[in-house]
């Protein structure tokens, strides 16, 4: 649906320093959470804050949040939240199903890697091994690791699994550091997914199967990024207690890596949105705002189960995707620094939907660009390595100002137990092209001595492109819902100038 950037932005009210609420429309039902502090709020534009009415009013839903980094998307605001108990909305996911952030921390010092020729090795060792860019794939490399086809389908059938971790030289305890190692079917199986699979193929849905699972260990384009860090743990007793369980090491060397689904993930996701939208126009059902990428089904319907069941499936994808992403980067930096070791520290998602107790009954949260966030003590931490502390929450800011790592606080109840999932944009893609200086840009990335393997760094990933990261992290501080418990600094960057995945 077309929104008018020119109409007024609807007002909102402010409860805080970081927080305010935006009626629904025609007051609606409970009204939506807005994070963010004056300047974030007003930075909002009037096609995102109509977007969050749109999802607001749409059927079943009884939650909607504005994290700070919420901009305008495709049906629902990119960083929103918005809880269903009875609907499943592909819409709030979006079409990179499943798209995360993970971290590997190593026991490389940082002085270890200052010297830029170092850097430039490393760099060369991850690309011969991790590819970037739409429709690139494994073979495509010189250490490059090829994957079956039968591999591939019982990687999106059983995700991190113990079999598939070993298939691919995955250490199996990074298992237990995943948000969810695996997701199944709509009906608790994985033989459903089995079977979902199998008819997706023979239908011809998903094309070219073999191409896409050899995306498996690569990089997307546009905001995907793999990225080498200084880790910086804050300097009090409660972030440097809460880092030692997560596993940071303060002055080492992390990676800090987002992806997603890759192709697999588009098709599913896209024909998803088709199947969905024919059957509204074929019942003629209204939508949301008007708005055909906010097409719904009710859960236990053939519809919502079929939905389901690809989304599992791209999930799982991406699970292993960044669990082979993780394994390959260790092995990169291992040619280079024979013994050094490495351990993932969280592997969490940021497009999904997950079924999760919201006011004492089961719901589906849908985070579109959104962190899941539970504090120490929730329930769902329960028997993990986090129960006490609350999990990590890894968000990336930008190369200037670096990325953070959060810990949920108490009063992430107020947003769902929900966070924002980075900076969010400031500019669209072509309005960055269009504006930002490029020789202004490479300038910035040398003169805070971070390399990068792109000849000229992407003028639309640019740090001037996204919001001031640090007044998100305000945000998200002054709201009550998280701490800071390290930032991480840019030491070398791996990108793709293609178009983004999300």
């Amino acid at each position: 649906m077309y929104i008018d950037p020119t109409t007024p932005k609807p007002p909102i009210t402010a409860t805080g320093d970081a927080v305010g609420f935006l009626p629904a429309r025609n007051s609606y039902g409970k009204p939506i959470t807005v994070i963010g502090t004056e300047a974030i709020r007003n930075g909002f534009d009037a096609i995102c804050l109509q977007q969050a009415l749109n999802s607001r009013g749409a059927p079943g839903v009884t939650d909607l949040v504005l994290n700070p980094d919420a901009h305008a998307g495709y049906g629902a605001p990119v960083g929103s939240v918005l809880v269903s108990p009875t609907h499943i909305y592909p819409g709030p996911v979006g079409v990179d199903m499943k798209c995360s952030m993970s971290l590997l921390q190593f026991d490389l010092p940082v002085e270890e890697i200052a010297d830029k020729k170092v850097r430039r090795k490393l760099i060369e060792e991850i690309c011969q091994r991790l590819p970037t860019g739409a429709g690139r794939g494994q073979s495509s490399l010189k250490h490059g690791r090829k994957i079956s086809v039968d591999l591939g389908k019982q990687a999106v059938i059983e995700g991190a699994s113990a079999s598939v971790c070993a298939q691919l030289g995955i250490p199996p305890r990074w298992a237990d550091r995943c948000e969810d190692s695996f997701h199944v079917a709509h009906d608790g199986s994985a033989g459903t997914l089995g079977e979902r699979l199998e008819w997706l193929l023979h239908a011809g849905v998903v094309k070219n199967f073999d191409i896409k699972v050899n995306q498996l260990g690569s990089y997307g384009g546009g905001n995907h990024f793999g990225e080498c860090e200084a880790v910086e743990v804050a300097d009090n007793d409660r972030a440097r207690a809460v880092a030692d369980v997560f596993g940071l090491r303060h002055g080492k060397t992390a990676f800090l890596s987002h992806c997603g689904s890759r192709g697999l993930g588009n098709v599913l996701a896209s024909g998803q949105f088709k199947a969905l939208q024919a059957m509204f126009a074929r019942w003629d059902i209204p939508l949301p705002g008007g708005d055909k990428e906010l097409v719904y089904a009710p859960l236990g319907t053939p519809e919502a189960d079929a939905y389901l069941d690809d989304l599992a499936l791209g999930a799982n994808f991406a699970t292993v995707n960044h669990m082979l992403i993780n394994a390959m980067v260790l092995e990169a930096f291992e040619s280079v620094f024979p013994g050094i070791k490495g351990d993932l520290v969280y592997f969490i998602s940021h497009n999904i939907a997950r079924q999760e107790i919201v006011d004492n009954r089961p719901a589906w949260v849908h985070r579109k660009g959104a962190t899941r966030a539970f504090p120490g003590g929730h329930h769902a931490l329960k028997g993990t390595p986090f129960e006490a502390t609350g999990h990590p929450i890894l968000l990336p800011g930008n190369p200037r100002d670096g990325s953070a790592v959060m810990v949920a606080d108490a009063g992430a109840a107020l947003s769902c137990y929900s966070v924002n999932h980075g900076a969010g944009r400031a500019m669209g893609r072509k309005e960055a092209i269009r504006r930002l200086d490029q020789g202004t840009i490479d300038s910035e990335m040398h003169e805070h001595d971070i390399l990068s393997n792109c000849r000229q760094y992407p003028k639309d990933e640019a740090p001037a492109a996204y919001k001031d990261f640090n007044e998100v992290l305000k945000s998200v501080a002054l709201a009550g819902l998280a701490s800071e418990v390290a930032r991480l600094k840019a030491r070398f960057v791996i990108k793709d100038g293609d178009k983004a995945d999300d």
